[in-house]
């Protein structure tokens, strides 16, 4: 009877092992997905955003999963106001992003447009310092005599970035896995240090390269979501592309091709639960969109990292503004400085600029005009807003000058923003608009024969964006320079103040009713 129970308690233990070690030839795995993220802090008065909180988001994930990847879908070197300041002599330039990435062990990131804003030599060093790899199959760096990938270099030895990706993964019961990326990136940044190869043509070559080495191939890109939608048509076998340039989430289904953007500056992340049966080869996708606001507590570690470099942002702002941090503006309407837009068409925040600006001469001005380059937030506003905020927005501010110039040089200038459409020159403007092909400006056409004066940003003045608009100009009759103290001395506190008095408006109004 003793011997019997032995042997029992013996070949339990035996089948139980061989139970939970058997391998079932399936296997579940985690992607977090972000895209277009230019702010390391939370936004819209620390509602949403943060990487910080990311990092919380990401190490539940690993609790639950260790098989968990972590992905930047391009966009996050540049543009932010970070980035504009200096340390140590030097722009910013992406630093402080690079090293909140490393912080939180990114496993992927791919190449988006603005990655290319920064110089070639800002660039190598956010490689460099990069403890994460890149990816891209369509960029490549262009030297004197031909074209190379783009690389990385620790200690003098150089690593070239992949135009593939391959990552393996092993679950409790013994199931492995080979899981592939590629990624493409859109070629609207020309700079003489990059060279755009087709991006369609690349996908499907990087594609067929890979997949006979791997279990699953999956997308990783920075295009256009019309774009994304022609790569899943031609290449069908990809369960999911993690997109990025969009700055608004979407998650689309072309055929069995799973399509997900998430929403720009970690207001939301994308979370993808999968699981891939070895046998069947079928892939299922689980996707859910979660957003990243104030019920998440902040990662220590890279909470850290993120305040050390508020403090210096916040020194840096303070010149200017006071109190950086109090909310100055409150809208559910979303105020939208992204790119596309700003650069194409008046919005509602080119708007509110231009009258800030005309507001720094207490309106004493027949109208306002700033460049649709300057506005470099590409992203939306809305809810809380904060002096921050508008720094995000105006990053490399500038002075608000009062210009007299006469009426042909105006309608030059103003014909002038509307042919470069989709450019930096396009012009947002205030007390100005185009009736049946003619100029309107304060309610009257346009005359060219009148002198008008004008609020432009000083940037205008200087002939960058607009060849014939500058001091040097015969038409330009007068310039105003201002203060240090003034409002129009800088654009960024124009706008702040300007602000700030709508609240105050909107609040007597309120208290007569």
């Amino acid at each position: 009877m003793k011997f019997s129970k032995v042997f029992l308690c013996i070949l339990s233990t035996v089948l139980l092992s061989s139970c939970t070690s058997k391998n079932d030839h399936k296997i579940d795995f985690t992607f977090l997905q972000l895209n277009d993220v230019y702010e390391i802090a939370p936004i819209q008065g620390a509602e949403f955003g943060g990487m910080a909180r990311v990092e919380t988001v990401h190490k539940e994930l690993l609790k639950e999963n260790p098989n968990t990847m972590l992905f930047m879908a391009g966009d996050f070197l540049n543009p932010s106001l970070m980035g504009t300041i200096k340390v140590d002599g030097e722009r910013v330039h992406g630093r402080q992003m690079v090293e909140v990435m490393n912080a939180m062990n990114f496993d992927l990131a791919a190449f988006g447009n603005h990655e290319f804003d920064v110089s070639k030599k800002d660039l190598q060093k956010r490689l460099n310092e990069s403890d994460f790899p890149w990816i891209s199959a369509n960029v490549k760096l262009k030297t004197k005599d031909l074209s190379i990938p783009f690389y990385k270099e620790v200690n003098g030895l150089k690593k070239s970035v992949g135009e593939t990706f391959i990552k393996e993964f092993t679950d409790d019961d013994g199931t492995k896995i080979k899981i592939g990326f590629i990624s493409v990136c859109i070629p609207s940044n020309p700079k003489e240090f990059v060279e755009y190869e087709n991006m369609f043509v690349k996908a499907r070559t990087s594609y067929t390269a890979l997949k006979d080495s791997v279990d699953i191939v999956f997308g990783l890109t920075h295009v256009k979501i019309a774009n994304d939608k022609r790569i899943a048509k031609l290449i069908p076998d990809l369960p999911l592309i993690m997109g990025g340039h969009e700055h608004t989430n979407s998650l689309d289904t072309i055929g069995s091709v799973v399509i997900s953007k998430a929403d720009a500056n970690a207001k939301t992340v994308f979370i993808h639960r999968i699981s891939y049966d070895k046998i069947t080869k079928k892939t299922i996708v689980k996707s859910e969109l979660k957003e990243i606001n104030s019920s998440i507590k902040f990662d220590e570690k890279v909470g850290g990292i993120v305040n050390k470099w508020q403090k210096i942002l916040t020194s840096k702002i303070k010149d200017i503004i006071k109190k950086p941090n109090e909310i100055i503006y409150q809208t559910n309407i979303p105020l939208d400085g992204r790119d596309t837009q700003i650069r194409s068409t008046q919005t509602n925040l080119g708007q509110i600029i231009t009258k800030a600006m005309s507001f720094a001469y207490n309106d004493n001005v027949d109208c306002a005009i700033v460049n649709g380059g300057s506005i470099r937030i590409d992203d939306q506003l809305s809810g809380n807003i904060n002096a921050v905020d508008i720094f995000r927005v105006l990053p490399y501010g500038g002075a608000v000058l009062k210009v007299e110039i006469k009426g042909r040089l105006l309608k030059r200038v103003l014909d002038y923003g509307v042919l470069a459409k989709s450019t930096g020159a396009y012009l947002q403007r205030f007390n100005v608009e185009n009736i049946g092909g003619k100029w309107i400006v304060k309610n009257k056409e346009l005359d060219i024969t009148k002198t008008y004066k004008v609020a432009f940003s000083d940037y205008l003045l200087k002939g960058f964006d607009i060849p014939f608009l500058s001091i040097d100009n015969k038409e330009v009759l007068s310039i105003n320079t201002s203060l240090v103290n003034d409002i129009s001395h800088d654009i960024r506190k124009a706008v702040v103040v300007y602000l700030k008095s709508l609240i105050r408006l909107i609040s007597r109004l309120s208290s007569r009713f």
